[in-house]
């Protein structure tokens, strides 16, 4: 199959999921997400090891319980996908709640940091802001590049300039200071390099540190958002936080600690939003046995 072919069909099971109304789409990626749990795979694993190593005195059958759930939300994110990257403006401002402790039309007017965790719903609040106001959002490369070449188009149709995270450096300094607030996230293990290691859930958790790093370099503030998937099939609740109060701290492992204390924070009210999915643990400080 050609790469334009499998870019076609790609980009036309999208379309379908875009189509389709927005309860149809969530139910039935839940569904095929809580019939996935019931095969064993290296993800399943992945989620309960997580899971048993943050909550260690959850008893197996509620972790089993919360794994499932996520399972279904996972599943449900990548579906919904389709009518972040291809519904258009309108849809997207319906299906999605803004609870907001700042005014966002003044993010131009000082360098601002917006600080996002991995849960699921993510990438609509993300779609989300970049309607309403102007914004530059770190990606990770994907290991498809045709997927990544969707992705990248599709997040920034309605202006959001992207930036990979590889080398973005001084590409994300110089937005900043030309007044362009900077989307990204460092909840997530990418290596040893510019990470911490520092407690998430009482277990030593490798931690990038750009968002302190950033925020010195530029006097940027650093404010916390996450996007909660609504029950009942409702779409979405985008909430932003008052900016990060003394940070960065001139320590970027204090730093590092706050986030990730905050992170734990917005967890505890929605647990089964959060990417358990994601090995979390990859790496460990030296002497401590792998987890996975």
């Amino acid at each position: 199959m050609t790469h334009r072919l499998r870019a076609a069909l790609t980009v036309a099971v999208f379309k379908l999921f875009a189509a389709l109304p927005y309860g149809v789409t969530a139910r039935l990626g839940d569904a095929i997400g809580k019939l996935l749990y019931q095969i064993p795979s290296r993800r399943r694993r992945i989620v309960l090891t997580n899971l048993a190593l943050c909550f260690p005195d959850m008893d197996e059958a509620r972790r089993q319980q919360l794994a499932r759930r996520h399972f279904g939300h996972v599943m449900r994110s990548y579906l919904e996908r389709g009518v972040q990257w291809f519904g258009d403006a309108r849809r997207l401002d319906q299906l999605i709640e803004l609870d907001s402790r700042i005014d966002l039309s003044t993010c131009t007017e000082q360098p601002t940091i917006f600080l996002g965790f991995h849960f699921v719903g993510i990438e609509a609040g993300c779609m989300f802001y970049s309607i309403r106001h102007p914004v530059a959002s770190l990606y990770t490369k994907m290991s498809s590049p045709l997927l990544e070449e969707i992705a990248r188009t599709q997040r920034g149709r309605f202006g959001a300039e992207m930036i990979p995270r590889s080398g973005s450096g001084k590409q994300v300094v110089r937005t900043l200071r030309a007044g362009c607030p900077v989307m990204l996230a460092a909840d997530m293990d990418f290596g040893l390099t510019d990470s911490v290691f520092v407690p998430f859930f009482g277990v030593p958790a490798c931690t990038l540190t750009s968002a302190s790093r950033l925020a010195s370099m530029t006097g940027a503030r650093v404010v916390p958002f996450t996007t909660e998937v609504l029950p009942d099939y409702r779409g979405y609740r985008l909430r932003v936080f008052d900016p990060l109060e003394g940070f960065p701290s001139g320590s970027v492992e204090e730093d590092s600690r706050r986030m990730n204390a905050f992170l734990e924070k917005q967890i505890a009210t929605m647990p089964e939003q959060y990417y358990w999915v994601h090995r979390r643990f990859k790496n460990r400080p030296a002497g401590m046995a792998p987890v996975y």
